[in-house]
């Protein structure tokens, strides 16, 4: 049986409003944020089978809420750039590149062995090993990205915070996210999925496999290996017929597909936009 968290109580409780923020519960939510920042908890745990799920740890979500109200803002110079926030620049960077004006805020985790190019980590985030946020690429709030990811230039991943019990966006091992995409709502993109340039998925997005002689939806979720790109499906409303998006899973990463110099090269095999 797994031992509970002795700190998990006292926030449940503050954040329902059934007690006070009380010194206890404030040095509580610090020290949450603090094994955040360190690596020593995250927001949502990977399955610990390959056909499990992922667990959300709610209690800490709601943690990072209260430390939004437990801080203010104050004037932060860190002798290159001066920002007005309620929360610090990330500082313990072991093993990690961080290209300026790279920045990870306090409270989110990179792995020994990232490269944050100029973009953006928040607060409850993770990003593992040998993955790389690449230019002007964000990583929302408490989004889990796994060991060597690709978020290419311009990629958006949504932060969910609320509610606390929502998963956040999920990005496996792997994977690859081409230019421009957006992937929000809590939506997973499984291990070694490919999504090519302007991919767009919300919780809502019908996600469609076209490689067999029916197609097969998803929402929410893009199945490890599949190669993705950006469609549009025809839905009739009283004012006529429309183009609405979706996306269309066009093929699987192969082992030969594997083998190849650079993904990009990979992503050729399908005429994939990068």
């Amino acid at each position: 049986m797994t031992q509970i968290d002795p700190r998990q109580n006292l926030i449940e409780s503050a954040f329902s409003g059934q007690s006070e923020l009380t010194e206890d519960v404030s040095k509580a939510v610090f020290s949450v944020i603090e094994d955040l920042d360190k690596g020593r908890l995250r927001v949502a745990s990977p399955p610990a089978s390959v056909d499990g799920d992922w667990t959300v740890h709610a209690w800490i979500k709601q943690a990072v809420l209260l430390y939004f109200r437990l801080t203010k803002n104050e004037l932060m110079d860190d002798g290159v750039c001066r920002f007005l926030d309620k929360i610090p620049p990330k500082r313990d960077l072991d093993g990690v590149r961080v290209v300026p004006p790279g920045v990870a805020r306090y409270g989110s985790h990179l792995e020994p062995g990232v490269i944050l190019m100029p973009g953006y980590v928040n607060i409850g985030a993770r990003v593992g090993s040998g993955s790389m946020v690449d230019t002007w690429a964000t990583v929302g709030s408490c989004a889990q990205i796994g060991a060597n990811v690709h978020l290419s230039g311009g990629v958006g991943i949504g932060g969910v915070l609320e509610p606390p019990s929502a998963q956040p966006v999920i990005i496996e091992d792997g994977a690859f996210i081409g230019s421009r995409c957006v992937v929000v709502e809590g939506v997973k993109v499984g291990a070694g999925a490919v999504l090519g340039a302007n991919v767009i998925l919300t919780a809502s997005t019908p996600i469609i496999d076209v490689t067999g002689p029916e197609e097969k939806r998803y929402k929410g979720f893009v199945p490890p290996r599949s190669v993705v790109i950006p469609g549009v499906r025809e839905k009739k409303f009283p004012a006529g017929t429309y183009h609405l998006p979706c996306a269309l899973i066009i093929g699987q990463r192969s082992a030969q597909t594997d083998l190849k110099t650079s993904l990009n090269d990979a992503l050729r095999d399908f005429e994939v936009a990068v």
